[in-house]
């Protein structure tokens, strides 16, 4: 896909964090079993099923536009993916693999915040209240898990590895 204008450039970026949100349902699952603290794994899941709302919600934001919902290979996500699974198998002890989810697990957070964060600004100029409106929905979900998961690691999980 040739990018010419901010649409193309819109359109690109749906397609991207669309992929990486299918990305990250399949990765949580692994994060989950590996987590030995209950506040954790309850945390991972229901962001689990978050994303879950995530994808829905995109492909809501695709159809708004009339476009098809198909993703675009995303190497910022395969790379944080790679990164994740490189440290889990690289960690014994379970409060340490605990502190390391939870940091994983934030910096794909991160940059599904800057990604939404982007495509809400983006919507809006380009006059598209709804995608916009969808959007900014899962971008307040992203910063509500990056929270909740800050508040588990400097009150639980960090001291305890």
């Amino acid at each position: 896909m040739t990018i010419e204008t901010l649409e193309d450039l819109f359109l690109h970026t749906l397609k991207d964090v669309l992929y990486a949100e299918r990305k990250i349902l399949k990765a949580l699952p692994k994060m989950e079993r590996r987590a030995s603290d209950k506040a954790l794994r309850s945390a991972l899941s229901a962001h689990r099923d978050e994303t879950e709302d995530h994808v829905v919600r995109l492909e809501e934001v695709f159809e708004s536009l009339g476009k098809p919902a198909r993703g675009a290979k995303c190497d910022a996500m395969v790379g944080l993916i790679d990164e994740a699974e490189g440290l889990m198998a690289d960690i014994d002890d379970a409060g340490t693999m605990d502190a390391a989810l939870i940091s994983l697990a934030q910096a794909v957070e991160h940059y599904e915040i800057a990604r939404y964060g982007t495509l809400v600004a983006w919507a809006r100029q380009l006059g598209h209240p709804r995608a916009a409106a969808l959007l900014k929905t899962t971008l307040d979900e992203e910063y509500g898990a990056d929270k909740a998961l800050s508040k588990l690691a400097e009150e639980r999980l960090n001291p305890a590895a």
